[in-house]
C-alpha cells in the first residue's frame, strides 16, 4: 500500500514515507533500527498482521528468542531485500515523467539529506533532458525556487556551513538550468549574480563558486567521448568563438567578472571568500579577454596575493595560466614586469639555496602542491616567453635564476612533478640543438625561422653568431641539466636486473611501460646535451665513473642511472672521441666488478657492463681485444646463476653478434684461429649452467657468426661442431625409439625432443640457408616422431573427450608437433629461394603434415599447418600450382567448419587460414578458377566473414584477401561471371564495416576496395550487367549508372538522418574523384563524419596512412640525428669486416 502511495503522484507525495524508502535504501540506523525496520518492510511486504498484534518491540523479542545468535545474518539478509525494494521504488519514481513537479514539495518539507539529494538528481535529469521542453512558467518557477533557497542558505554564515553539501548540489543544479538558458533567455543571470554577490560576503563566496562552475562547464566536451587533443582543438577554438561572441553580444560578461574579482581581491579580508574568488578568476584566465589581463591592475593585485601562504597555491595557478598565454609579442612588456616581481618574491619565499627536493620530501601537502605549481609556472612561462628574457643582461640573470630554480625542482622524488620539468627541458634542448645543428647550413635556420628569402654575405655569420651567443648563454643551465639526466636517467628495456621494495637484486617480471616512455625521452634529451658539449658530457661522466671507483658515491642506483646514461648516447660522439671515452668506461667497469665484494654488488655491475657493451657496436668492431674480453667476459657472465644475469649475458651476446659477426670468423692478429672455433671447442663448459631458453639464445648467436662465414667447407664443420650436443642426444632418442616405440611416450623423453626441435629452430633462424646439412640429416626422423605424436594426440582426445587436449601430456605432445613445424617453416622461410630445397621437403609433408591435419579431430589441428603452406607458398610462388587442390582438399573445409560456428573459437587458425588464403590468391590464382562455383562461394563467404571479424589482423588479412581477388579476377577469362556473382554483395558489405566503428583500424583497406569497385564500373572492363536483367524490368544504360543509383539507394536506407541530396552528393564525389586516391579516402572520411557515424568518437584510424608518413618522417629526422637512433636499432648489415 506505502509502495502504491508513493508511486501516486497525482496528489502531494508523502514525504515521511519517501524519507523511510531513501533511508531503507541507505540503510541507515542502528542494528536494533535495521532489524525493526526490516521486520517491518518484510511484514508490510507479505502482509502479515502479526506487527499490528503485537508491535515491533515484541516481534523483535519473539524474533531474537527463536533465532538467537542468527541476528546478524538475518539483518543482513533483510537489509538486503528492503534495500532492493526501495531501490525499485526510488527507481520507478524517477522514470515518471511528473515526478519533478514534487521537487519542491519534497525539499519543503523533508529533513533528510538522502532525500533532498534524491529530489534533486530527479530534477537535473529533466533540466538535461527535457527542459526546453517544459512550459516557460515551469521553467521560470523552478529556476527563481533555486535561486532563493541558494539566497537564503548562503546568506546565513551558520547554514552556509552546515548545509555546504546542499548548496553545492543546488548551485550545480543552478548552472544546469543556465546552461540553457543562458544568455538568451536569462540575460540578466550575470548582473543578478554580480548584484547579489555584494550583498553579502557568504552569498558572495558562493557567487564565485558558481562561476566556477559555470566556466567549466562551457568547457565540459563529453569527457569520454573525446580524446584530449579533441578536447584541446575544441577548446582553443571556442576561445577565439567566446570571445568574439561575448564581445558583440554580451560585451558586459567579462566586465561584470573581472570587476567583481577585483573588488574582493582589494576590498575583503575573509580567507574564504579570497580563495574562492582566486579559483574562480583561474577558471576565467584562459578565456578571458586579454585587455582584462594586461590593461588592468589584475596582474599586479594576484602578485599581491603570492608571498601570502593560504593564498598561495590558487595566485600561482592563476599566474600559471597567465603564463600559459600565447599572442605574439604584443605583450612583452607586461610579461617581463609579472616574472620580474614573482622571481624577488619566490627568492625571498623560497631561497636559492634551498634544498627543494628535501623541503618537498618533509613538507605538508600544501608546499607539495607549491612544488607543483611552481614547476607548472616555470614550463609554461619559459615555453612561451623565454625570448623575451634573453633581450637584456639583467633580464638574463632572472631568466638564469628560474632556470636553476627549475633544475632544482626535478630532482624531487616525484613522477608526476619529474615528468612536467622533463618535458620542458626536451623542448628546450631539441630547440637549442636544432638551431646549434643548422647554423652550419644557413638555409636551414632561414627556413627555420620562417624566412623565405635571399641572404646577402655576411648576414650567415649575423645568424650563426647569435646561434653561438644563446649556446653560451645557456651553457651552464646546460651543464647542470646534464648532470640531473645523468643522476635520474630512466631504466632502460634491455636491463632485466631490478632492485626490489625489500632491496634485494632481482630479475624484473614485468616492463614498466611508463619508465620505458621516461626513458625514451631522457635519452632524446641526453643526445641533444652531448651534441650541445660533448666534452661536457663525457667530463661529467668520467668524473661520476671514477667516484664509483673511489667509493666516493657507491651506491646500486647511482651506478645504473650513470651506465644507463652512458650507454644512452651511443652514437653522439665522434667516433674517435667514442673510442677513447669507452676504453675508460670499460676498463673502470670491468676493475669495479673485480674490487667489489657480494654476490648482489657484482650483480648489479654486471648488468651494467652487459648494457653499456651492448650500445657500443662500433666501438667493439673497431677493438677485437676490447670485443673478445667483452664477450670472455659475458661467458663468466653466463655461470652466474644470480636471478637475471644470465639472460642478460644471452641477451648480450646475441645483440654482439649480430653487428659484430665477421669478427668472430677470421683469424684476428696475435690468434691462432677464429673465435668461433676456439667458442665450439669450449662450447659444452659455456652452456653447462644455462636454461633451455638461454641455450637456445646462444645456438642463434653461435648460428649467426657461423653464416658470415664465406668458406662453405669451415661453414659445414662448424655447423657440425654447433649441432654436435643436441644430434648425439637425437640419435640416442631415435635408436631407442627403433627399439621400442613406447620410449617416445615418456614425457621426459617428450620434453627432450621438444628441446632439441627448438635448438634446431634458434640455429636455423640465423642461418638460414646454410641450415640445409643439419635439417636434411633429422628431417625424415622429426616427421615420423610428428606422425607419432599426432596419432596419440587424436586417440587420446577421441578417448578422454574435449577436456584431453587440456591435460599437461597432450600439450607436450602438441608442443613437439609445432615446434616441429615452426623450425621447417622457420628455414625454408629463411632459406633461398632454390626450387630443389622446395621440393625436397614439400613432398614428404603432404603425408605427413596435410593428411594428417585432414584426419585429426578440430583440437588436435595445428594452426601451424596453415600458416607453413602459406610460407611455402609465398616462397615458391607459382612451382606449387600442382600442390594447391591437395593443400585445399586438405585445409579448407575442415577448417572452414571450425572457424564459422562463432567469432571467437580457435583465434590462431583464423588468422593462419586466412593467410593461406590469400597466398593462393597472389601466386597461385589459377587454382581457385578451377574451384566450382560452389566452393568458390565458400571462399567468398570466408572472405566477407574474415573482414567481418572485429579482431584487427583477421580483419586486415582478409581486406588484403579480397583486394588479391578483385585484382585476379578482373584480368581472368571469368571478370563478368564472378562479378556478377559478388560485386553488389562486397560494396554492401564493405559499406557495413565501413561504418561500423568497430572496424575503424580497416579504413585504409575499406577505401581501396571501394575505389577499385567504382573504378572497374566505370572502366567498362565488365561486358554484362551487373544487375539481374530477369527482376529488373527496366534495364540501366550501363554498369556505372546502375552502381550508382544503387550506392545512393544502399546509404540513404542506411543512413535516414541525411538527405537524399546530401547522398547523391556523396556518391557523386566518389565517382568523380574515384582516380584520385588521396580525394577518394578524404570524400569517404568526410562521408563517415557528415553521417554522425564517427563524429563524436576518436577517429585516429581514419588518419593511419597520414600518421604513417609522420612516423617515417621524423624516423628520417632522427636519423640524421648521430645518436639519437640507436645503433642497434638501425636495421643496416654494418659491414664489420
Amino acid at each position: 500500500m506505502a509502495a502504491e502511495k508513493l508511486r501516486d503522484l497525482s496528489q502531494p507525495i508523502d514525504v515521511a514515507v519517501l524519507d523511510a524508502t531513501v533511508a531503507a535504501f541507505f540503510v541507515t540506523g542502528s542494528k536494533e533500527e535495521v532489524v525493526q525496520f526490516s521486520l517491518r518492510f518484510v511484514f508490510w511486504t507479505w502482509n502479515i498482521e502479526l506487527e499490528k498484534r503485537v508491535g515491533v518491540s515484541r516481534t523483535v523479542s519473539l524474533y531474537n528468542a527463536s533465532f538467537g545468535g542468527k541476528l546478524n545474518r538475518a539483518s543482513t539478509a533483510f537489509q538486503g531485500i528492503r534495500r532492493a525494494a526501495a531501490d525499485q521504488i526510488l527507481r520507478d519514481l524517477q522514470a515518471n515523467p511528473d515526478m519533478w513537479l514534487q521537487v519542491v514539495h519534497i525539499l519543503q518539507n523533508t529533513k533528510s539529506m538522502d532525500t533532498k539529494f534524491f529530489a534533486l538528481q530527479v530534477l537535473e535529469g529533466v533540466i538535461k533532458y527535457r527542459w526546453n521542453a517544459l512550459p516557460v512558467e515551469q521553467r521560470d518557477g523552478m529556476k527563481n525556487y533555486i535561486s532563493e533557497v541558494i539566497v537564503q542558505l548562503s546568506s546565513n554564515e551558520a547554514s552556509f556551513r552546515s548545509e555546504r553539501l546542499y548548496v553545492n548540489k543546488l548551485n550545480v543544479i543552478l548552472v544546469q538550468i543556465v546552461k540553457h538558458d543562458w544568455p538568451a533567455k536569462w540575460t540578466s543571470f550575470i548582473p543578478d549574480l554580480v548584484a547579489a554577490a555584494k550583498t553579502s560576503e557568504t552569498i558572495c563566496e558562493n557567487c564565485m563558486i558558481i562561476l566556477k562552475l559555470l566556466s567549466e562547464e562551457v568547457f565540459d566536451f563529453s569527457r569520454g567521448e573525446m580524446t584530449q587533443q579533441k578536447i584541446k582543438e575544441l577548446k582553443q577554438s571556442l576561445n577565439r568563438h567566446v570571445r568574439l561572441f561575448f564581445r558583440i553580444l554580451y560585451p558586459n560578461f567579462f566586465k561584470l567578472i573581472h570587476e567583481l574579482c577585483l573588488y574582493v581581491l582589494s576590498a575583503s579580508q575573509r580567507q574564504d571568500l579570497i580563495r574562492s574568488t582566486l579559483s574562480a578568476l583561474h577558471a576565467y584566465l584562459s578565456w578571458i579577454p586579454l585587455g582584462y589581463i594586461f590593461e588592468s591592475p589584475l596582474l599586479e593585485t594576484l602578485l599581491k596575493f603570492f608571498p601570502v601562504p593560504a593564498y598561495r597555491n590558487l595566485t600561482l595557478q592563476c599566474l600559471t595560466e597567465v603564463a600559459a598565454l600565447n599572442f605574439g609579442d604584443f605583450y612583452n612588456a607586461q610579461y617581463i614586469k609579472m616574472y620580474t616581481i614573482f622571481i624577488g618574491q619566490l627568492q625571498t619565499i623560497l631561497p636559492p639555496n634551498t634544498n627543494i627536493p628535501e623541503a618537498y620530501s618533509n613538507g605538508s601537502g600544501e608546499e607539495e602542491a607549491f612544488i607543483q605549481n611552481l614547476a607548472l609556472f616555470f614550463t609554461s612561462f619559459f615555453k612561451f616567453h623565454i625570448r623575451v628574457l634573453e633581450s637584456t643582461p639583467e633580464l638574463v640573470t632572472l631568466l638564469l635564476a628560474g632556470l636553476e630554480y627549475l633544475i632544482n625542482i626535478s630532482y624531487v622524488d616525484d613522477t608526476e612533478v619529474f615528468k612536467v620539468c622533463l618535458d620542458y627541458w626536451n623542448l628546450l634542448v631539441s630547440e637549442l640543438f636544432d638551431a646549434h645543428h643548422n647554423s652550419d647550413n644557413p638555409a636551414a635556420t632561414v627556413n627555420m625561422m620562417g624566412l623565405q628569402m635571399s641572404f646577402a654575405p655576411g648576414m650567415v655569420d649575423g645568424l650563426g653568431s647569435k646561434v653561438m651567443q644563446r649556446r653560451q648563454l645557456y651553457s651552464n643551465p646546460m651543464s647542470k641539466l646534464r648532470g640531473l639526466m645523468i643522476n635520474r636517467m630512466a631504466k632502460p628495456e634491455e636491463v632485466l636486473i631490478v632492485e626490489d621494495e625489500n632491496g634485494n637484486i632481482v630479475r624484473e617480471t614485468m616492463k614498466d611501460n611508463d619508465v620505458l616512455v621516461q626513458y625514451k625521452i631522457m635519452r632524446e634529451t641526453l643526445i641533444y646535451l652531448s651534441h650541445l658539449d660533448h666534452d661536457d658530457t663525457e667530463k661529467q661522466m668520467l668524473r661520476k665513473l671514477n667516484k664509483q671507483l673511489s667509493g666516493e658515491e657507491w651506491a646500486w642506483n647511482n651506478l645504473n642511472t650513470l651506465c644507463w646514461a652512458i650507454g644512452s648516447i651511443s652514437g653522439s660522439m665522434a667516433e674517435d672521441q667514442e673510442n677513447r671515452f669507452l676504453v675508460m668506461v670499460i676498463r673502470d667497469l670491468l676493475n669495479l666488478c673485480e674490487i667489489t665484494k657480494g654476490k648482489d654488488n657484482k650483480a648489479v655491475i654486471a648488468s651494467n657492463i652487459m648494457y653499456v657493451v651492448g650500445q657500443y657496436p662500433r666501438f667493439l668492431r673497431a677493438h677485437w681485444k676490447f670485443l673478445k674480453t667483452v664477450v670472455n667476459k659475458l661467458f663468466e657472465f653466463m655461470h652466474e646463476t644470480h636471478p637475471g644475469v644470465q639472460d642478460m649475458a644471452c641477451d648480450t651476446f646475441l645483440k654482439i653478434v649480430q653487428k659484430c659477426k665477421r669478427k668472430f670468423v677470421i683469424v684476428q692478429v696475435g690468434e691462432t684461429e677464429p673465435f668461433v672455433s676456439e667458442l665450439l671447442s669450449g662450447l659444452a663448459t659455456t652452456v653447462q649452467d644455462l636454461e633451455p631458453h638461454q641455450i637456445h639464445s646462444f645456438y642463434e648467436s653461435v648460428g649467426s657468426m657461423i653464416q658470415a662465414e664465406s668458406d662453405p667447407q669451415k661453414r659445414d664443420e662448424y655447423l657440425q661442431r654447433l649441432m654436435a650436443l643436441p644430434n648425439q642426444k637425437w640419435a640416442e632418442i631415435i635408436g631407442q625409439a627403433r627399439q621400442s616405440v613406447e620410449f617416445l611416450k615418456d614425457p621426459d623423453v617428450i620434453r627432450t625432443v621438444l628441446n632439441i626441435l627448438q635448438t634446431n629452430t634458434s640455429a636455423a633462424t640465423s642461418l638460414g640457408t646454410f641450415f640445409l646439412s643439419q635439417i636434411s640429416l633429422i628431417f625424415m626422423d622429426m616427421l615420423n616422431v610428428y606422425r607419432m605424436y599426432s596419432e596419440l594426440v587424436s586417440t587420446s582426445i577421441t578417448n578422454g573427450g574435449p577436456y584431453a587436449s587440456k591435460t599437461s601430456f597432450v600439450k607436450l605432445l602438441r608442443s613437439v608437433k609445432r615446434e616441429t613445424l615452426k623450425l621447417i617453416e622457420t628455414f625454408l622461410d629463411k632459406a633461398e629461394d632454390q626450387p630443389h630445397i622446395g621440393k625436397q621437403f614439400v613432398s614428404p609433408m603432404m603425408e605427413y603434415v596435410l593428411a594428417d591435419y585432414a584426419r585429426n579431430v578440430p583440437d588436435a589441428r595445428e594452426s601451424e599447418v596453415l600458416s607453413l603452406f602459406a610460407t611455402i607458398i609465398n616462397k615458391y610462388k607459382a612451382t606449387m600450382l600442382d600442390d594447391v587442390p591437395n593443400i585445399f582438399e586438405a585445409v579448407f573445409q575442415c577448417t572452414l567448419e571450425m572457424i564459422t560456428k562463432n567469432f571467437e573459437d580457435y583465434p590462431e587458425h583464423r588468422l593462419k587460414f586466412f593467410s593461406l588464403l590469400r597466398a593462393i590468391a597472389t601466386f597461385c590464382f589459377p587454382a581457385l578458377i578451377k574451384l566450382s562455383s560452389q566452393q568458390l562461394k565458400l571462399v567468398m563467404d570466408s572472405i566477407i566473414w574474415a573482414f567481418r571479424h572485429t579482431e584487427r589482423n583477421i580483419a586486415e588479412t582478409g581486406l588484403n584477401l579480397l583486394l588479391e581477388m578483385l585484382k585476379n579476377f578482373q584480368h581472368s577469362a571469368f571478370c563478368n561471371q564472378f562479378f556478377r556473382s559478388y560485386f553488389v554483395q562486397i560494396e554492401q558489405e564493405i559499406f557495413a564495416v565501413l561504418t561500423d566503428t568497430f572496424h575503424k583500424p580497416g579504413f585504409k583497406l575499406h577505401v581501396l576496395v571501394l575505389q577499385h569497385l567504382f573504378c572497374l564500373a566505370e572502366s567498362g572492363a565488365l561486358t554484362e550487367p551487373l544487375w539481374d536483367v530477369a527482376t529488373v524490368p527496366h534495364p540501366y544504360p550501363n554498369n556505372a549508372v546502375f552502381v550508382r543509383e544503387y550506392t545512393i539507394k544502399l546509404l540513404s536506407s542506411s543512413f535516414p538522418n541525411m538527405t537524399a541530396a546530401e547522398v547523391t552528393q556523396f556518391v557523386n564525389r566518389l565517382y568523380e574523384s574515384r582516380n584520385d586516391p588521396s580525394e577518394f579516402k578524404k570524400n569517404i572520411r568526410d562521408f563517415l563524419v557528415q553521417s554522425k557515424e564517427f563524429s563524436a568518437q576518436d577517429n585516429k584510424d581514419l588518419y593511419a596512412e597520414e600518421a604513417a608518413a609522420q612516423r617515417e618522417q621524423e624516423r628520417q629526422r632522427m636519423l640524421s640525428i648521430p645518436g639519437l637512433v640507436a645503433p642497434n636499432e638501425i636495421q643496416d648489415e654494418m659491414v664489420d669486416s
